[in-house]
């Protein structure tokens, strides 16, 4: 079974090792010891604890889809031609980038530091922002 030290948790989960600890400390997480005293945490407590949190963060509103693979996060970086436009937004950790048309991106308003939702259905990335 893998184990994974703290500072691990922390870089797969995106939030800080002292958060993993406070987890710990809280029983969240299951540990054990190492044989050198290092708090330790096995795979399927870790696995338990992802499937028993909260849904990512989602803004309060927007459209029901049946999409369930959806990243909300920051715009970083939109580059638009005549054409297209590609779409970068940060989501925790994650980078995701969207292809869109020029017209689509216009539409949306996107523009760097705006919060949208990267919706991802098969091998379709599409943009969602919420209507203000």
């Amino acid at each position: 079974m893998a184990q994974y030290r703290p500072g691990q948790l922390a870089e797969l989960l995106g939030v800080s090792a002292d958060t993993v600890r406070r987890w710990c400390d809280l029983g969240r997480l299951e540990t054990v010891r190492s044989e050198g005293g290092h708090r330790m945490v096995d795979g399927a407590s870790l696995a338990r604890f992802i499937h028993d949190e909260q849904a990512a963060y989602a803004p309060e509103e927007f459209l029901s889809q049946s999409a369930r693979n959806r990243f909300t996060g920051v715009v970083t970086s939109v580059e638009r031609d005549t054409l297209t436009a590609i779409i970068e937004i940060r989501a925790g950790r994650f980078r995701v980038v969207s292809l869109l048309t020029r017209e689509a991106a216009d539409a949306l308003r996107l523009a760097v530091g705006d919060l949208a939702t990267a919706i991802v259905k098969s091998t379709d990335v599409m943009v969602e922002v919420a209507v203000s």
